[in-house]
């Protein structure tokens, strides 16, 4: 049987990561433009589900979806889908097609720990020991070094999809993989968490990892897709950067200017730590880009305020990543509504981006919601 894998421009790394463990099942998959006989894998967010529901649901072959959206809302997707992926799939996914493949029939309703169908669902007890799979083989991608987050922020669907014990790829493993670069990026929820909890920085471990690579190679940690939190930007973090890596932007998360806000959201920790960090970037001839969401719903025209006040005087020292609030499901905020944007933000907005300080997405996105209202369609 043929097994295909519907090109989406943001699945990338997931199409990597899923080539490789199936590759080491004696399975290879094919990227196709639309569903293709035999077998037709779909990895999906939330925003860019809609767009292919339909598709799924008139596919004339076996559908299999996975990604952030269908484990959020496994049900839903199976009314479309035959097969629904919940969370990690590099165990899942090998044995579910070896299983379709064993049976010429497809019974879509056989119960498989991890998968989803129109008859219900068996969780998955299972959690990938990431050195057993590569981070990629013929399909190339950054290298992912950790994968989960112990902070559980109320728009977030990654420690719902990866859990909140951060878990890491040996060094060894992280470097052999990266061989076949000469400037090598990682993929990882906070690049300064690696080898730790993801509580806490550990600069021993960084190190390790930094200095583990041929000197030949241009690496890139701290920034993206290997972002970091802002508390755990210090002099010892930015020493390492500065020692092992070529680049000179350090890219973190405020999400907002407001202290009753990041309180709201679980962000753990606060408008200080944002300042020190874009403080100390700046100090150490490093360029700080900041993300920063807006419309977070029950935001209130202070907090805005206080927002637009931290993103002002950020642009003095760096850019700003702006993004327009979106309720991911599976998260605390699922269902909630955007706050209206106050003129004030719009306005800032708009003016730094003239000056190339700004990059995003921050106007009224209501085409892009989740849910009834969302009609078309970023970790």
């Amino acid at each position: 049987m043929i097994v295909n894998w519907r090109k989406i421009r943001w699945a990338r790394n997931s199409f990597a990561v899923l080539y490789a463990a199936c590759e080491k099942e004696g399975i290879i998959l094919r990227e196709t433009d639309g569903p293709e006989n035999d077998i037709t894998l779909y990895s999906l967010n939330s925003v860019d589900a809609p767009h292919y529901m339909d598709e799924i649901r008139d596919a004339e072959c076996i559908t299999i979806v996975g990604g952030p959206h269908p484990s959020a809302l496994p049900g839903e997707m199976a009314e479309v889908a035959d097969y629904v992926v919940v969370g990690e799939g590099e165990y899942v996914l090998p044995k579910l097609l070896k299983t379709i493949m064993s049976d010429p029939n497809h019974p879509a309703m056989r119960p498989l720990p991890g998968v989803a169908t129109k008859n219900g669902f068996i969780p998955n007890d299972r959690c990938v020991l990431l050195d057993y799979y590569p981070p990629f083989t013929q399909a190339k991608s950054a290298v992912e070094i950790s994968r989960g987050c112990p902070f559980r922020c109320g728009y977030c669907q990654t420690p719902r999809l990866f859990g909140g014990c951060m878990r890491h790829r040996s060094v060894d493993e992280i470097v052999n993989a990266s061989k076949i670069y000469t400037d090598v990026r990682f993929l990882t929820p906070n690049a300064l968490a690696y080898g730790s909890n993801g509580r806490e920085f550990l600069p021993e471990k960084v190190e390790k990892l930094l200095s583990s690579f041929s000197k030949d190679q241009n690496l890139y940690l701290g920034t993206f897709p290997s972002e970091v939190r802002p508390e755990f930007i210090n002099d010892e973090a930015i020493d390492l950067i500065d020692k092992y890596c070529a680049n000179k932007k350090i890219h973190f998360g405020a999400q907002s200017g407001s202290e009753r806000v990041l309180s709201f959201l679980h962000r753990g920790h606060t408008c200080g730590d944002v300042i020190r960090a874009v403080e100390l970037c700046h100090e150490r001839g490093f360029a700080p880009v900041v993300d920063y969401i807006v419309g977070i719903p029950f935001e209130t025209e202070e907090d805005q305020i206080a927002t637009v006040e931290q993103m002002r005087w950020l642009s003095r020292f760096g850019k700003i990543h702006a993004h327009y609030f979106t309720p991911l499901p599976g998260t605390p905020l699922a269902g909630t509504e955007p706050s209206e944007l106050i003129p004030e933000v719009n306005a800032l907005l708009g003016k730094l981006s003239l000056s190339g300080k700004v990059t995003g997405h921050w106007h009224d996105a209501k085409s892009r919601f989740f849910g009834k209202k969302q009609a078309s369609g970023d970790s």
